[in-house]
């Protein structure tokens, strides 16, 4: 899946992310209006520690990783 980053002029932030529609099938309590979700992003400076990120993620079987690649259109 392939999606873009928005700048939001009003909080002059780069803070939209929009979800595409085969993302949020999978994961249908996003739909929940009402619902509260937190995210924690994880930036691995070097392979190897991204590598070791990944593999104590592994271990907690309660979070749900993405991989995300952010470039520049």
């Amino acid at each position: 899946m392939k999606g873009r980053i928005h700048y939001n002029e009003s909080n002059q932030a780069w803070n939209v992310i929009k979800l595409k529609s085969e993302f949020l099938n999978e994961f249908q309590q996003l739909k929940e209006k009402r619902s509260k979700f937190s995210y924690e992003m994880i930036f691995g400076r070097t392979e190897k520690e991204m590598i070791e990120t990944i593999k104590e993620m592994s271990k907690n079987k309660t979070l749900m990783p993405i991989l995300m690649f952010l470039y520049k259109d």
